[in-house]
C-alpha cells in the first residue's frame, strides 16, 4: 500500500475514532434513540442521490438496513450512553469480526481453521478480563448493549454475501430510510423529552448530529470502500482496527478517561485475537509456520 493510501486509512481510522466521543457526547444530550434517529435523517439527505431500489434483491436489502441502522446502531449509542469509558465501548464493537467468522460457519458452511478458532477465543477471553475491570464491571449493562450491536452487525455482514455489492453510499442510503423513522417512532416510545430539548436546541448542539453521520459514514466508510476497491479485504482490514485504539486515547483526553490493566491487557488480548481472525489463513501459516496440506495440494 503506497504512502497516500495509509494516509487515508490513518484518517478513517480518526474519523472512526473520534466517532466514540461525538456519539457519547450526542447520545447524552438528545437520548441514544433520539440522537440515532436524526443521525440518519442528515445521513439520508446527504444520501437521497444514492437512494435507487435494487430489482430482485429489495427484501435482503430492508432486511440489512432494519439490522443495522435499527438495531446495530441504536444498540450501540445506547451502549455509549450508559458505558464508564470509552475504551471498553471501542473494544467490544470489534467483536463483529469473530461473531461474523462464527456464523459464516453456522450459516454459510465456512471451515475456520485452528488458528483462527484460538483467535477467536482469545478475542472473547479480553472482553471477559476487561469485564473485570472495576469501572466497566459497574456499567456492564452497557457491554452487553454493544456486544448486542456487534453480533448484529456479524449478522448483517453475513446476510450481505447474499446479494451482490451495491456500493456504500446506496447501502447508507437504503439504512438512512429505514431508520430514520423507526428509531423516531422507538424514542417517542421509550424516551421522553423530546419536545423539550428541541424548543431548547442551539444550533451547536448538531455538530455530533452532523459529525456522527459525516465523519463516520460518509469519510470513513466511503476511504474503506475506496481502498477496498484497490487492495484485497485482508490487507485493509487490519488497518483499520488502529480505529478503537485512537477512541481510547481521544477518550483519555477529552473525558479523562482511566486505563487500569485489566482494560489494557483485555483490550490487548481482544485486539491482537481479532487481528489474527482478520489476517487471511495463508498468512497465518506462514508467520506461525504451520503447515496446512490444503495450500500444497497441486
Amino acid at each position: 500500500m503506497n504512502p497516500f493510501h495509509l494516509v487515508l486509512a490513518l484518517i478513517a481510522n480518526c474519523a472512526w475514532g473520534f466517532n466514540f466521543i461525538a456519539g457519547k457526547i450526542g447520545a447524552d444530550h438528545f437520548q441514544p434513540l433520539l440522537f440515532t434517529s436524526f443521525r440518519f435523517l442528515f445521513l439520508l439527505l446527504i444520501m437521497l442521490p444514492w437512494l435507487r431500489p435494487a430489482p430482485g434483491y429489495m427484501k435482503p436489502l430492508l432486511r440489512v438496513a432494519f439490522l443495522l441502522g435499527v438495531g446495530h446502531f441504536s444498540m450501540m449509542f445506547i451502549g455509549l450512553n450508559g458505558g464508564g469509558n470509552i475504551a471498553s465501548i471501542a473494544i467490544t464493537t470489534q467483536l463483529y469480526v469473530p461473531f461474523s467468522a462464527i456464523l459464516a460457519a453456522i450459516l454459510l458452511k465456512e471451515r475456520i481453521p485452528m488458528i483462527k478458532i484460538l483467535a477467536i477465543a482469545t478475542a472473547f477471553l479480553g472482553i471477559i478480563v476487561i469485564g473485570f475491570d472495576p469501572i466497566v464491571f459497574n456499567h456492564l449493562n452497557a457491554v452487553f448493549w454493544v456486544l448486542g450491536a456487534a453480533f448484529l452487525m456479524a449478522v448483517s455482514t453475513v446476510l450481505m454475501r447474499r446479494f451482490p455489492d451495491m456500493g456504500v453510499f446506496r447501502l447508507q442510503a437504503w439504512i438512512a430510510l429505514v431508520a430514520t423513522p423507526s428509531l423516531l417512532l422507538l424514542s417517542l416510545i421509550f424516551e421522553s423529552g423530546q419536545l423539550q430539548l428541541l424548543e431548547n436546541l442551539q444550533l451547536f448542539d448538531l455538530w455530533t448530529v452532523c459529525y456522527s453521520a459525516v465523519g463516520a459514514s460518509v469519510i470513513g466508510h466511503g476511504i474503506l470502500y475506496y481502498l477496498l476497491g484497490r487492495y484485497t479485504v485482508a490487507t485493509v482490514t487490519p488497518l483499520m482496527l488502529l480505529a478503537p485504539l485512537l477512541a481510547s486515547i481521544f477518550g483519555i483526553w477529552w473525558f479523562g478517561d482511566q486505563l487500569g490493566w485489566r482494560l489494557v491487557v483485555g483490550g490487548t488480548l481482544t485486539m491482537g485475537g481479532i487481528l489474527l481472525v482478520s489476517i487471511k489463513i495463508e498468512k497465518l501459516t506462514t508467520l506461525f509456520n504451520i503447515k496446512d496440506r490444503r495450500f500444497h495440494k497441486k
